[in-house]
């Protein structure tokens, strides 16, 4: 991952604001977007693998990241956060027109998507996992045609 004034404090908050979240193996919730984080090979593209779920997740708002990070890591991320009312395939469709969104989620997709997450968790049934695996899959393609 990139270490700059940025990434660290897209770090920090990130930190903060998933504190006491976990992830569907039951994993501290900052693991995943941290691990989003170290696919990307610039400092926009890491601060925003590393907010990519705050605004929806948490309590943070755009206006205060507004007054943190860059004007890129705020538009990447308004078109990763998903509007209500908006169906989801209407939604990964719109993240296609910014590159770094789209880097971002395809990202967030391979992890989520990724089977060895769940080894040893008994939250998830096999069925829960093959039904995320279908669902990501589907969604990898959307983004990708």
């Amino acid at each position: 991952m990139i270490y700059t004034v940025f990434t660290n404090k897209a770090l920090r908050l990130a930190y903060d604001a998933h504190h006491g979240q976990t992830d569907k193996s039951g994993q501290p919730y900052i693991f995943h977007p941290y691990h989003v984080a170290e696919q990307m090979t610039d400092e926009i593209s890491v601060c925003v693998a590393l907010l990519h779920d705050v605004i929806e997740d948490t309590s943070v708002t755009f206006e205060e990241l507004e007054k943190e990070f860059p004007r890129e890591v705020i538009e990447a991320l308004r078109f990763l956060t998903r509007k209500s009312g908006t169906g989801y395939l209407d939604y990964l469709r719109e993240i296609k027109q910014n590159p770094v969104a789209l880097k971002v989620k395809l990202a967030d997709i391979a992890h989520n998507s990724d089977e060895s997450r769940f080894e040893g968790c008994n939250e998830l049934s096999a069925e829960d996992i093959a039904r995320n695996k279908e669902k990501y899959a589907k969604a990898r393609a959307v983004l990708e045609e």
